[in-house]
């Protein structure tokens, strides 16, 4: 596994040196690690590559969301390590709306796409993670004694463990100050500040994507639903959906052995 300093912006990490080029980018609060079990059950066929992306993990801040501003930043990392090959696209909730900008802006540099759990329409689903900002945000950072108060603070406004932990990965002590406090390694105010742009859809004015998509979807989740399918053929004619049973939201992380072989046969891996 490789590192690498954010180029255009954005960290990134390696895993694999043979085989298709294959990109993850990650939903809103995440980071590229939150892929690593899904990279590494890919990395002895593929080349893959982590990002964080803008405003998230240890990528740039910037002062304005935009789905076409990050799908270009996007472009420009897979040109930097890819040259003129194409790559293999897959993007969750967030990302996946990146991913999706990516393809029909880019069409060039996208061989095939996975959209996981989301889609190219205006969703109202934006209300739980304005939840999770108003808990984050209501964290003492000041004052604060360790992760565990945090939990404790952040537990008043999300119930379930496992989410409090997700976001709570994004909590990093600030060694630069003289107290050692914490900070947010996210752009909390930016993103919070934006929730209704990262539930809406851009008009992108583009031709549709002519490459292989797969779209997951958790079968508990209501990202994908059928009013929606019309929205996504439009866009993404050679659009395959599949279900993942017992699975929500986060797909890949619900279901990890389920979603890497899928995405395995996708990739023909």
């Amino acid at each position: 596994m490789t590192a690498t300093a954010p180029a255009e912006g954005l960290f990134s990490t390696q895993l694999g040196s043979t085989g298709p080029r294959v990109v993850f980018l990650h939903g809103l609060f995440g980071q590229g690690k939150n892929w690593t079990t899904i990279a590494k059950g890919l990395s002895e066929s593929a080349r893959v590559m982590l990002v964080d992306l803008p405003n998230h993990g240890r990528s740039l801040w910037t002062d304005h969301f935009s789905y076409p501003d990050m799908a270009d930043r996007v472009a420009e990392l897979l040109q930097t390590q890819g040259g003129d090959d194409q790559w293999a696209v897959v993007g969750h909730s967030m990302g996946g709306k990146v991913a999706m900008t990516l393809a029909l802006l880019r069409p060039e540099l996208v061989e095939r796409l996975s959209v996981v759990d989301v889609s190219p329409v205006p969703t109202g689903q934006v209300s739980e993670f304005d939840t999770f900002i108003r808990g984050m945000r209501s964290i003492d950072l000041e004052h604060l004694t360790g992760r565990k108060e945090a939990d404790s603070q952040l537990a008043a406004y999300v119930s379930d463990p496992v989410i409090r932990s997700f976001l709570l990965q994004n909590l990093r002590r600030d060694h630069a100050t003289s107290n050692g406090g914490w900070r947010w390694q996210m752009n909390l105010d930016l993103l919070g500040d934006h929730l209704n742009e990262m539930g809406g859809w851009p008009d992108l004015q583009a031709q549709p994507y002519q490459g292989p998509v797969l779209w997951m979807a958790g079968i508990n989740s209501d990202y994908v639903r059928p009013e929606y399918a019309a929205a996504m053929r439009a866009l993404f004619p050679r659009v395959q959906l599949v279900k993942i049973k017992d699975a929500g939201h986060w797909v890949h992380s619900e279901q990890p052995e389920v979603f890497l072989a899928t995405i395995r046969r996708f990739l023909g891996l």
